[in-house]
């Protein structure tokens, strides 16, 4: 079969260019500060700089999912950051918009105001309600892999194990399968039997077999901690060039989208890695 998937009118999969996913968080608490957009000027220029540096959807994070860190914070907070950063970047970008939350009444709140797709890194596994409110309201779902045992051995059947799961919860409530994203869940496995920067590696290495799941794959590694550990840098701020070489390898290995804090630089290198990985058309 051919991997497609339409998110609100961004089509992915095999045959089309590897689409760019832009991250703008409004979680303080976020893992990388140089992602966090503090005010509206911020929102607004985060949104207008990767609308023009060639994002084809925009992320909005209220709330950080970075397991390894204490990131929980009010719903009715959430709620309240996510719907005003989608006010203001409505009002200035006319691209998709997915909210990153595993909370049901996050996502229903964060449809209402202006989004599209809901991102949740849970594959919707956390919040019962999830599945009814994206299979009524939202036009397309990304489903990641992540954590909920620990001592796992091989990360591809792991991986692929946690996003059948997944699948099955949104086929039974009735999402179709042309509005399905899935995602491997990298820095999202802390507890396996192997250190979990060698667990990203090997996802990262072997993603081309999870093919088998006939849906597009999205990944993001932008300024991840594994980049970090491999390269000695404990701060983010340095690890563009990390991020980068782990695109054009997941790029090649069969990547639909990349989610990414640096659109501009990300960018260039999906397009060269797209015309290695396969001939380019006469």
């Amino acid at each position: 079969m051919t991997a497609y998937a339409n998110l609100a009118g961004v089509e992915v999969g095999d045959g089309f260019p590897v689409r760019l996913v832009g991250a703008i968080n409004v979680s303080p608490e976020s893992f990388y500060q140089g992602s966090v957009a503090a005010t509206e000027d911020s929102v607004k220029h985060q949104a207008e700089r990767m609308a023009a540096e060639g994002a084809d959807l925009l992320d909005i994070g209220a709330m950080s999912t970075a397991p390894y860190l204490p990131t929980e914070i009010p719903e009715a907070e959430e709620i309240q950051r996510v719907t005003w950063a989608i006010g203001i970047v409505r009002g200035v970008a006319s691209l998709p918009l997915s909210v990153d939350t595993t909370r049901s009444r996050v996502a229903l709140a964060a449809l209402d105001a202006g989004a599209d797709v809901i991102n949740d890194v849970s594959g919707l596994r956390r919040d019962p309600s999830m599945g009814e409110i994206v299979a009524k309201r939202a036009r397309g779902v990304i489903l990641m892999a992540s954590e909920t045992a620990p001592e796992a051995r091989d990360p591809i059947e792991t991986v692929r194990g946690f996003l059948e799961e997944s699948l099955q919860i949104v086929w039974r409530v009735g999402v179709p399968e042309h509005r399905i994203v899935v995602d491997p869940g990298i820095g999202f496995f802390r507890k396996a039997a192997l250190p979990w920067y060698d667990w990203d590696c090997a996802v990262l290495r072997r993603l081309g077999e999870l093919k088998t799941l006939d849906r597009p794959l999205l990944v993001g590694v932008s300024r991840k901690s594994f980049i970090g550990q491999l390269l000695g840098q404990a701060d983010p701020a340095e690890r563009l060039a990390g991020s980068l070489a782990a695109t054009a390898v997941a790029v090649v290995n069969g990547a639909h989208m990349i989610r990414t804090h640096d659109v501009g630089p990300s960018r260039e290198v999906v397009r060269v890695a797209e015309a290695l990985r396969s001939p380019r058309p006469a």
